[in-house]
C-alpha cells in the first residue's frame, strides 16, 4: 500500500466516527441543550445591562442557573416515571418531547415580560426557563450517553459540544440581531425553535439500544430506592468522595469568569454588533477548533492526560481577560481573549465531558449524570450570583479575573493527585465499558 493510500485510509478512519448515528445524534441534542442556557445567560445579561439594571442585580440573575444544579433532585423521575399516552414512544423519547415543549413555553413566557416594568417577574420567568432547560438537559444527557457506544464517548462528547456551542451561539446571536430590529420580545419568541432538533432526533432514532430499565417500583420504599439508588451506587466506588470534590472544584474559576464577560464588554463600550462579531463570531470558530483539537488530544493522550492538559489551559484562559481589562477597549485584544478562552473550553468540553459521561452506570444514566453535571458548576454559579457584582465593583475587573485564575488551581492539583493514586480508572461506570444490549 502506498503512503498516499495509507494516509487516505487514516484520514477516512479518523472522520468516519463523526458520521455515525450516535455522534450525529449527540450533535443535534447538543444544539437544543445549548439554547435555553443562552436565553438566561449572556443574552439576558445584555438585555438587563441595556435596560440600565445595576451590576449586583444583573449578576444576581445568574442564580437562575442554580436550578440546573438542583436537577438531580427530580432526575429519577425522568429515569423511572412513564408518561401517559406518549410513553409508548419510549422512556427517553417521550420525555424529550415533553421537556422540549416545556422549554418552548418557558422561553415564550420570558419573551413577554419586561425587566424595566418588573424585575421580579423577569426573575421568575428566568427561573422557569432554568427549570425547563434543566429537565431538557436531564433527558438529553441520558439519551446521548445511552446512544453512544463506549468507544464513541470521546467523539460523541465532541459532537455534543459542537451542537451545544452552535445552539447557544446561534440563539444568542439571533437574539442580539433581532433585538436591535424588532425588540427583545420578538427575539426571544424566535429563538424558541431551537428546541426542535433534539425532539426530532428522538422521533427519528427512537429509544436508545443501551438503555436499561431500573427495577420496577411499587411501594414508597422502592420509590425511595429509585432516588437513593443512583447516589448509593456512585458513592460505593473507590475514591468517590475525591471524585465528587474534583467535580465541585474544577470549574469554579471558569464559571465565575464566564458569567461576567458581558458585563465587562458592556462597561468597556462594545456595541451589540461588536459583541456579536468578536464574542459570538470569533469565539464560535475558536470553540469549534478547540473541540477538534480536544478530540485529537483525547485519542492520542488518553482520558487522564488530556483532561489534565485541558484544565491547565482553562485556568490560563481566565488570565487573558485580566489582560484585556488592563489593556482597555481593543477589538484585537477582545478577539484574542475570547479566542483563547473558547479554544481552551472546546478542548475541555471534549475531555472533561467524556470523563463525566464515563462515570455513569447505565441503570441510572439520567440521575447520575444530572448529579455530576449539576455539581460541576454549582459553586461557581452560586459565587457569581451572590458576590461577582460586588467583587467587580470593589476590586475592578483586572483583580477579579486574576482571582478567577487562582480559583482554577486547586482542581488541577486534585486531578493530578487522583491520577497518581489510580482513582480515575477506579471511578468509571458501565457507560465506559458496557456493550449495547442485545
Amino acid at each position: 500500500m502506498t503512503e498516499a493510500m495509507q494516509g487516505s485510509r487514516n484520514w477516512l478512519d479518523a472522520v468516519k466516527p463523526y458520521a455515525q448515528k450516535g455522534p450525529l445524534a449527540a450533535f443535534f441534542l447538543g444544539v437544543s441543550s445549548g439554547f435555553p442556557f443562552a436565553m438566561i445567560g449572556a443574552t439576558l445579561t445584555t438585555r438587563l445591562a441595556q435596560d440600565g439594571i445595576d451590576k449586583k442585580a444583573v449578576t444576581a440573575f445568574t442564580l437562575a442557573f442554580l436550578v440546573y444544579n438542583l436537577k438531580w433532585l427530580w432526575a429519577w423521575i425522568v429515569d423511572g416515571v412513564r408518561l401517559p399516552v406518549i410513553g409508548r414512544l419510549g422512556q427517553r423519547v417521550s420525555w424529550l418531547l415533553l421537556a422540549g415543549v416545556l422549554v418552548m413555553a418557558a422561553v415564550a413566557h420570558l419573551a413577554l415580560v419586561d425587566p424595566a416594568v418588573s424585575l421580579i417577574q423577569t426573575a421568575y420567568a428566568a427561573i422557569l426557563v432554568g427549570v425547563a432547560g434543566a429537565t431538557f438537559d436531564i433527558v438529553i444527557d441520558a439519551y446521548r450517553i445511552e446512544t453512544l457506544r463506549p468507544e464513541q464517548l470521546g467523539v460523541g462528547s465532541g459532537m455534543s459540544q459542537y451542537g451545544w456551542r452552535i445552539g447557544s451561539v446561534a440563539a444568542g446571536a439571533l437574539a442580539l440581531v433581532l433585538a436591535s430590529r424588532i425588540g427583545w420580545h420578538g427575539a426571544y419568541l424566535a429563538c424558541a425553535i431551537f428546541a426542535l432538533p433534539a425532539m426530532l432526533t428522538g422521533l427519528i432514532l427512537g429509544e436508545p439500544e443501551r438503555r436499561r430499565d431500573p427495577v420496577a417500583r411499587r411501594g414508597m420504599g422502592e420509590v425511595w430506592q429509585s432516588i437513593a439508588g443512583p447516589l448509593v451506587e456512585f458513592f460505593q466506588r473507590r475514591g468517590a468522595l475525591l471524585v465528587l470534590l474534583f467535580i465541585l472544584l474544577h470549574k469554579i474559576g471558569d464559571t465565575l469568569a464566564n458569567l461576567t464577560f458581558r458585563l465587562l464588554f458592556n462597561d468597556m463600550g462594545y456595541s451589540n454588533d461588536e459583541i456579536a462579531i468578536y464574542d459570538v463570531g470569533i469565539g464560535f470558530w475558536a470553540y469549534l477548533i478547540g473541540i477538534f483539537v480536544g478530540g485529537v488530544l483525547y485519542a492520542r493522550m488518553g482520558m487522564k492526560r488530556s483532561v489534565l492538559f485541558s484544565l491547565i489551559l482553562m485556568c490560563v484562559s481566565n488570565f487573558s481577560f485580566a489582560a484585556l481589562a488592563a489593556m482597555g477597549k481593543s477589538n484585537w485584544g477582545m478577539a484574542g481573549a475570547i479566542g483563547f478562552e473558547n479554544f481552551a473550553s472546546g478542548i475541555g468540553g471534549v475531555t472533561v465531558v467524556a470523563y463525566f459521561s464515563a462515570l455513569c452506570d447505565l441503570r441510572f444514566t439520567a440521575a447520575q449524570y444530572a448529579l455530576i453535571s449539576a455539581a460541576a458548576s454549582i459553586v461557581g454559579r452560586f459565587l457569581t450570583g451572590t458576590t461577582a457584582g460586588g467583587l467587580i465593583e470593589r476590586f475592578g475587573y483586572v483583580d477579579f479575573y486574576l482571582f478567577t485564575t487562582a480559583l482554577a488551581v486547586p482542581g488541577i492539583l486534585l486531578f493530578w493527585l487522583m491520577m497518581r493514586a489510580g482513582l480515575i480508572d477506579a471511578s468509571v461506570g458501565t457507560a465506559a465499558n458496557d456493550q449495547p444490549a442485545a
